[in-house]
């Protein structure tokens, strides 16, 4: 990967798209282009971007087995969550669910994607609210060479995994398809001590989307629809979960250049629903209880924008508006005594969040400057937590929320200067993120640990700045960043006791289980280095190496005391990534990442450790005919001990263990 422009993605062909060129103001700030040849030979979209050492999955954990609810996305190691802190766009469209704003990665298929960038640092300006840590801009495929491209792959895990993309062109209508289902990647989490209560991890899921674009000369139509559905085991017995949804979304845009305007509208909708089971797990682990069951969440997004951009050799200005709406309840059985669930609850609430934003940036000869300011109004309105006895209906919990709302200026600017292939920058940025349903209303359960919610959390904001020096040209790229970040009122779970006890509204918390709840817990202040490098001696041959070092600490101020001077959980000071790419012939191939982290906290007290880990994929890959190839893979080849979490009674779980795959490719 490197900091600059990728070149084009393999299997994709030109089509006049419906979204407005990169801006010119881009330049200014910190944006890595994922490798193309990583969407080509990772199977899951989100093992794809942590090839960029910037991003933080909650747990570490990937869509392999990870649960729905845990897989958030941050940027730079700022405290990553299970809500994520980044915005994720599939051609501009936010892609995080609703209702808890993580991302339901297996509803994203590497074979859609022409292309994939990382924008790190807060995406004020055109991306809006949300993008506090930054963006993860994912580009869908209009069409593929040839017409049609497929993958047929099995693991010795048990796994099987289809997937299928097609396009064709009638008149002035490019169409597009794209389908995959999988199966298995079955594994139990605990190693050192599983009991009877323990059970594999599992994954069971299908999606498909079409899109079709209409050239209507100086404006490209397109409207996109789509569907996804999993099933997961969890790791203990009685707990997991499935989820589903639906979206779409049409835009209309037209490409600027020196004489006309550009400009863009697009309108969208996304739904989503969650079941989700938890367990309590006894002190051998031979035992699991049911805990609670979250029986149905179902949850609507939507939103709109449009934005007007005037471009020439002197650079460019752009305004736009956009909104975001979601909606969504989620209805919940608890207290399982005597073989049954005695309680009830059903919470949640609607959001809204509408801003507006003016951009520029100016060019003369070397020098690059950009500037740009937005105003947003979020609220929270119809917030309900009803909690009742199943036996009787009666209400037991009905506290009065009220609505709240407010408003948050953001801006950023960035600086360049060129030196004939060697450049400067500096850049400044300021961005918020809402909480999300979820955190507002919906307590969860894990294991035996229990995590409450607040519907009185504040806004998220994050300030912050860097400076970088890099080369753009010839066969080696790099960059290198140094950035200082402080997120304000970072949402966190905070440790409020450990079990055995009863707490106020969560009730009993069994022993080796560990109390939170959601606050806005003071300040987090990080500050870091980033680096990335590619270098290309020979065409076939490309080589890549990415590092970043983050300390981050916790200023708990009045909120939390007992956490400041603490690493914020899940957040690793050092992140390591390397790749290559060789094509030996014109048949043969090799891929290889390796992907290293330092150690991180469990936990906000700094009390439970995850080891540092490093895991290593490869693959070959050889082209029997023009239309046909095969390919052997293997995920975390080196059958590393990756640990995903830690009970506060010690016990550990791990990522997936080694996984070997081979699978068929084809295309016409």
């Amino acid at each position: 990967m490197m900091a600059t422009d990728s070149p084009p993605a393999v299997d994709t062909v030109v089509v006049n798209a419906a979204r407005l060129p990169t801006s010119p103001a881009d330049a200014a700030f910190s944006i890595v282009n994922i490798d193309p040849q990583a969407l080509q030979t990772l199977p899951r979209v989100d093992d794809i971007i942590k090839t960029s050492p910037g991003v933080s999955l909650f747990r570490r954990g990937s869509s392999a087995g990870a649960n729905p609810t845990t897989q958030g996305v941050s940027l730079r190691s700022i405290a990553p969550s299970g809500a994520g802190r980044a915005l994720v766009t599939l051609d501009g469209v936010p892609q995080n669910d609703p209702f808890g704003n993580w991302v339901i990665w297996t509803s994203l298929t590497p074979e859609s994607l022409a292309g994939a960038s990382v924008v790190r640092g807060a995406g004020a300006g055109a991306y809006g609210a949300g993008a506090l840590t930054g963006v993860v801009a994912l580009d869908e495929k209009s069409a593929v060479t040839g017409g049609l491209i497929g993958d047929l792959s099995g693991s010795d895990l048990g796994a099987r995994r289809a997937s299928l993309a097609a396009s064709h062109k009638v008149g002035e209508v490019q169409l597009f398809a794209a389908a995959a289902s999988e199966q298995g990647d079955h594994w139990i989490p605990v190693r050192a001590r599983p009991g009877r209560g323990d059970a594999e991890l599992s994954v069971e899921d299908w999606t498909a989307s079409g899109k079709a674009v209409v050239d209507l000369g100086p404006a490209a139509l397109a409207a996109h629809v789509g569907a996804y559905r999993e099933a997961r085991g969890s790791g203990l017995v009685g707990s997991n979960s499935a989820s589903k949804g639906q979206d779409a979304s049409l835009t209309l845009a037209a490409q600027p250049d020196a004489h006309t305007l550009g400009w863009k509208v697009q309108a969208w909708v996304r739904r989503s629903d969650l079941y989700n089971s938890s367990a309590a797990i006894s002190a051998d682990r031979n035992t699991a209880t049911p805990a609670n069951v979250q029986y149905k969440t179902p949850a609507t997004g939507w939103g709109a924008n449009a934005a007007v951009r005037r471009m020439g050799d002197w650079g460019s200005l752009e305004a736009g508006f956009d909104m975001r709406a979601a909606s969504g309840e989620e209805s919940e059985k608890t207290s399982f005594v005597n073989g049954a669930f005695t309680r009830g609850r059903v919470a949640g609430g609607d959001t809204l969040i509408y801003g507006a934003y003016a951009e520029g940036a100016w060019r003369s000869g070397g020098w690059l400057l950009t500037g740009g300011a937005r105003i947003d109004r979020w609220s929270t309105t119809h917030g309900h937590r009803i909690e009742t006895l199943l036996s009787t209906g009666a209400v037991t919990l009905n506290p009065v929320i009220a609505d709240r709302s407010g408003s948050v200026p953001t801006a950023r600017a960035g600086l360049r200067r060129d030196f004939g292939g060697l450049y400067v920058r500096a850049a400044g940025y300021a961005g918020f993120r809402a909480p999300s349903l979820n955190e507002l209303y919906r307590p969860f359960r894990v294991g035996n640990n229990i995590t409450e919610a607040n519907e009185n959390l504040k806004p998220e904001k994050l300030y912050g700045g860097e400076l970088a020096v890099g080369a753009d040209a010839g066969p080696l790229t790099w960059s290198a960043t140094g950035f200082v970040n402080q997120l304000k009122d970072p949402i966190t779970n905070v440790t409020q006791g450990v079990g055995p006890a009863t707490f106020p509204r969560a009730g009993f918390v069994p022993a080796g289980g560990i109390f939170y709840q959601r606050q806005n817990a003071g300040a987090i202040n990080a500050a870091g280095v980033e680096a990335d490098a590619r270098y290309q001696p020979i065409p076939p041959l490309e080589l890549r190496l990415s590092g970043a070092y983050t300390d981050a600490k916790v200023d708990g101020r009045s909120v939390a005391p007992q956490l400041t001077g603490k690493r914020p959980a899940q957040t690793p000071k050092v992140v390591i990534t390397g790749g290559a790419h060789w094509s030996a012939t014109a048949k043969l191939g090799f891929n290889a990442d390796v992907r290293y982290e330092g150690s991180r906290f469990e936990d906000d007290l700094n009390t439970l450790t995850l080891r540092a880990a490093a895991g290593v994929d490869a693959r070959v890959s050889y082209q029997i005919t023009r239309d046909w190839g095969v390919y052997l893979a293997a995920e975390n080849l080196t059958d590393a001990a990756i640990e995903t979490g830690q009970t506060a009674d010690h016990v550990k779980s791990y990522d997936a263990p080694r996984v070997i795959r081979i699978g068929v490719r084809f295309r016409e």
